[in-house]
């Protein structure tokens, strides 16, 4: 089954999203403007969301409340993924020119900073200080990760942990918060919304060490970007810390430049992917997604933790 098909029910709330996300960018400046929906309208799973959403189903369900935090928090991951983007200094995203690559690397980060600001704006719109208070922890985190991940390019002796850390900054906790910050805007109980939190981490997790697995395995096609291109641009994921630990290997990554060679690039993603480098991330990646549906064990049955299930298992399975 499709990913789209496992919440189908929740479309005319996702259009409704989809809507206000646009509506919310329409900036005065016209470059702005048009930064903003050259990002939006490349697509993307909008899984954000619709965790906030799901999270929301557990409480009192109202769109119109609820549709805030999902708005807010898709705009602040649009927004790292234009300063990521400029970072990484890449030219595509989901098969499309980048902003920083149609505009320039300026025009990039002010947008980013637009967007950004545009979902801050958004969310004044709640008034549960707690709401706020986590947003704002998880914006000051998501911003130490982008700092993390500059500082920790081509650092081929990072530690696994050094590496969950980051990619807990970078992209779980925001999965997480949209789980938990639509169930608070539906007023659950504490308990509910504290293991939805979980859920949505370990999911958070799964799915980035998932994304770090198919920079390897997947095609230029389904990433819309060649293969290998986080290596290349000196980001050092999990496959890449268990393929070092074999000598001879890691004599030939740690060689890696922007400048390598792209035969000599295509080598070692051969060799990275003959190891059991690939298979020993998947095992830690299905680690994490067990403990998220040991934590829907103890969240009340309804529609919304049946999709919650189903996501996370197709998250588990997906091929790009």
């Amino acid at each position: 089954m499709k990913l789209s098909m496992m919440y189908s029910y929740l479309n005319t709330d996702l259009a409704l999203i989809e809507k206000e996300l646009e509506t919310t960018i329409q900036g005065d400046h016209p470059v702005l403007k048009q930064a903003g929906l050259h990002l939006l309208q490349s697509g993307g799973k909008r899984l954000r969301p619709v965790f906030v959403l799901l999270g929301g189903k557990f409480g009192n369900y109202d769109i119109h409340v609820i549709k805030n935090v999902a708005v807010a928090l898709e705009l602040i991951h649009t927004a790292s993924l234009v300063h990521d983007d400029v970072i990484d200094d890449a030219d595509l995203r989901r098969g499309r020119p980048t902003i920083k690559a149609k505009w320039d690397n300026k025009i990039a980060m002010y947008a980013g900073d637009y967007i950004l600001g545009s979902s801050l704006e958004i969310i004044t719109k709640l008034r549960d200080p707690l709401l706020h208070q986590i947003l704002s922890n998880t914006i000051v985190e998501v911003c130490l990760g982008e700092i993390e991940q500059i500082q920790d390019k081509y650092r081929f002796d990072q530690n696994l942990r050094t590496y969950l850390r980051r990619i807990k900054r970078k992209t779980a906790l925001l999965i997480a918060v949209s789980c938990q910050l639509g169930a608070i805007a539906a007023d659950v109980p504490e308990k509910v919304h504290k293991n939805l939190f979980l859920f949505g981490y370990y999911v958070g997790m799964a799915f980035q060490i998932t994304d770090d697995i198919l920079d390897f395995t997947g095609t230029e096609e389904q990433l819309g970007k060649p293969a290998g291109s986080d290596l290349l641009q000196g980001n050092i994921t999990l496959p890449v810390l268990y393929a070092m630990e074999k000598p001879e290997l890691k004599e030939k990554i740690i060689q890696i430049s922007e400048n390598t060679d792209p035969e000599e690039m295509k080598s070692i993603i051969t060799s990275i992917k003959e190891s059991d480098a690939i298979k020993r991330a998947e095992m830690l990646s299905n680690c994490y997604l067990a403990k998220a549906y040991k934590v829907l064990e103890d969240i009340p049955p309804n529609r919304a933790r049946n999709t919650l299930h189903n996501v996370a298992k197709y998250i588990g399975k997906r091929k790009y």
